[in-house]
């Protein structure tokens, strides 16, 4: 594959035990975020049918359950990662209408003809440069359905701080408290989280989602530096 974003999953493709050590001890809160997200999607699945696409799905582990508990009529999932997608299809399996593709996540998304009336794109956007970002903004929009909402989970940085300022407290942060994984691995993934990370604050992403045209924008959740938040028309 020939990407700039494949270089920024490298940790992930060539080591998923380091991702899963890390999330085994929910030191990301996947359970608290995703547990929102299931709520989420339950509420949407009793208004009737709806279809999701999952940017950046990876192996679609933590969002399966939620669908599975509130299945659409058709699931997307996008990531760079054949190793990722092939693991999905075992999470996902039992759905109906899966449809799983190995793809940069913000080319799919401008390709894509719209009528999606869930976007989700768990911890991906960061490793995204501003203007990525905002493209990724403005191709999600096009992207949904009438009344649908693009769901982000992912890592920001807090308003007026400046990327080295994140990265020193996360990573000190990693370093300091993720006491429950081999030292190595946390070492791995801090190299990773240095060298690519890039968060947002709110404030950008709101801008980016204000001007694609989603101008309602819902903090939902704050774990830290970890949240989930919502962007509907």
């Amino acid at each position: 594959m020939s990407s700039p974003i494949d270089d920024h999953t490298t940790i992930f493709r060539r080591s998923w035990s380091v991702y899963d050590a890390i999330t085994a001890e929910n030191y990301m809160f996947h359970r608290e975020l995703y547990s929102e997200v299931a709520a989420i999607l339950e509420r949407r699945h009793g208004t009737g049918d709806y279809s999701v696409l999952d940017l950046g799905c990876g192996s679609a582990r933590f969002l399966a359950p939620s669908l599975q508990s509130a299945p659409p009529v058709s699931y997307t999932g996008v990531d760079l990662s054949p190793v990722a997608l092939t693991e999905a299809q075992d999470y996902l399996a039992g759905l109906g209408g899966v449809s799983l593709h190995e793809s940069d996540m913000v080319e799919f998304a401008a390709e894509s003809v719209g009528g999606y009336d869930v976007i989700f794109s768990g911890f991906a956007m960061h490793h995204l440069n501003a203007a990525a970002k905002a493209a990724l903004f403005s191709h999600c929009a096009r992207a949904l359905a009438p009344g649908g909402f693009f769901l982000l989970v992912d890592v920001l940085r807090e308003e007026g701080q400046t990327r080295e300022e994140y990265l020193d407290g996360y990573l000190g942060m990693m370093h300091g408290e993720w006491n429950a994984v081999a030292a190595e691995m946390i070492d791995e993934a801090c190299d990773h989280v240095a060298a690519h990370d890039d968060p947002a604050s709110l404030s950008e992403l709101s801008e980016f989602a204000t001007a694609a045209g989603l101008a309602t924008v819902s903090l939902l959740a704050k774990h830290r530096q970890h949240h989930l938040i919502r962007f509907e028309r």
